[in-house]
């Protein structure tokens, strides 16, 4: 768990630290800061979602998870109850400052990706295996901490100290992938990490959009769509 211990702490720093320079930061260094993360979530989402595609085994997965998820998030009003539990938020802080989008923008880069899937899976399967202490084990969970000590500050630089609560959502997040790695061998199957990191990446690729003002997709209320795979995939292994 050494890795995941560290990037946890590289949240919390990189965020404690943007959050402290935010009040010095004017505002059109701030829009600056907006545009270059949303664009950064453009490619990171891209990136994360092309080359998997190639890799699917059921190239049409990753859309049906899209409209399933849409739907369920959407029926449940995901998004309207994070606007209206941001506005009140604003209400008394008495700043417009949609911090919670923010806050499920950075969970999302944090959690998604290679690094955090298969980086506790590996640091896992070294334990088992005798040699914990071969730091080679966590090299993808070291990366990892620092792409998102600089991602924290960032987001941080732009919603605030609210940003600190992606380190134990991480946490959590890599814990379970460390879990499963520990009792379970690599249990995770291939494809359906493929699958998570193509929903994954389109959700990041959302995420973006929203940042930079060009369509507000509901990214919340397409949050649903990550269990789609993990279920399709379940139930595949049982029948």
């Amino acid at each position: 768990m050494l890795g995941t211990i560290v990037n946890t702490c590289t949240i919390i720093i990189g965020s404690a630290f943007g959050a402290l320079v935010r009040s010095g930061i004017g505002e059109k260094y701030k829009n600056a800061l907006f545009d270059g993360l949303g664009l950064c979530c453009l490619v990171l989402g891209m990136n994360a979602s092309l080359p998997n595609l190639a890799k699917s085994e059921f190239p049409v997965l990753f859309i049906l998870s899209l409209a399933i998820g849409g739907l369920i998030g959407t029926k449940l009003d995901l998004s309207g109850r994070v606007d209206r539990l941001n506005a009140r938020l604003n209400a008394k802080s008495g700043k417009e400052n949609n911090s919670l989008q923010g806050l499920v923008t950075g969970c999302l880069l944090y959690c998604i990706g290679t690094f955090s899937v298969v980086g506790p899976v590996l640091s896992a399967l070294s334990s088992t295996a005798g040699w914990a202490w071969n730091e080679s084990a966590n090299t993808f969970l070291y990366t990892n901490a620092t792409l998102d000590f600089v991602s924290s500050a960032v987001l941080a630089a732009s919603f605030g100290w609210i940003m600190i609560l992606a380190a134990p959502v991480l946490f959590c997040w890599q814990g379970l992938f460390y879990a499963i790695g520990y009792f379970c061998g690599d249990g995770m199957p291939e494809p359906m990490r493929v699958e998570l990191s193509i929903v994954g990446g389109v959700l990041i690729l959302s995420s973006g959009l929203s940042i930079l003002g060009i369509k507000d997709c509901k990214t919340v209320n397409l949050l649903p769509s990550l269990l789609v795979p993990v279920v399709f995939y379940l139930l595949k292994m049982l029948f």
